[in-house]
């Protein structure tokens, strides 16, 4: 009697304990979990994005002044070699005028020897063919200088110019047209390719 009665205070007082519900988050919340993460993730890509948009700006402004720095440095080179080759042009240009300008300027007074032989033998009872001779050789002369560039300044009855004309003498005159006029040349002058290798010596009337 006493066993069964034990045993039933054992069964009685064996209650079940409760079963644990499993721990499952209501669906909006795992919906709003999921979003958040999503742009958290979205959120570090564009952060990655403008860091490396940043690095590629920066690289691309030191690469458009390094390109700016060497445009610069060749048009200064550019311009140096230019300048160097216009000025040893010229200067050899000017040496070659130069040597040319000494050796023609030689032939000047057998020019002048030759016009005053033209003159005396014309005046003088010179056979014909002495006359003719002279002049031939004066002609050809003055052909082949002419071929050189040297031209013979026309001096005779034209303005004073001190550009070209070098006065020997002032002389009065009457006609007033003739004044500051040149009334007489004593030397004829000349230019090689436009520049004065000699100044006419003349006479200008005031």
């Amino acid at each position: 009697m006493d066993m069964e009665k034990e045993k039933t205070d054992n069964i009685e007082n064996q209650t079940p304990a409760p079963e644990e519900s499993p721990v499952n988050p209501h669906p909006e919340e795992k919906e709003r979990d999921r979003k958040k993460r999503k742009i958290a993730e979205q959120a570090e890509k564009i952060r990655e994005q403008e860091e490396k948009i940043k690095k590629m700006t920066e690289e691309t402004e030191r690469l458009k002044e390094a390109v700016a720095d060497a445009r610069d440095q060749y048009i200064r080179l550019q311009a140096e070699w230019d300048n160097y080759r216009r000025r040893t042009a010229k200067e050899r240009l000017e040496l070659i005028d130069n040597a040319g300008k000494d050796i023609l300027s030689g032939f000047l007074p057998v020019l002048d020897d030759c016009q005053r032989a033209m003159q005396v033998l014309r005046e003088s009872d010179a056979a014909a063919a002495a006359v003719e001779g002279t002049e031939l050789i004066y002609n050809k002369l003055t052909g082949y200088l002419k071929q050189k560039g040297v031209e013979r300044i026309e001096a005779m009855g034209a303005e004073f110019d001190t550009d070209y004309h070098e006065a020997v003498a002032r002389f009065p005159v009457e006609d007033p047209e003739k004044k500051n006029k040149v009334i007489d040349v004593t030397q004829e002058g000349y230019t090689l390719n436009g520049n004065v290798i000699r100044y006419s010596k003349v006479v200008v009337g005031i």
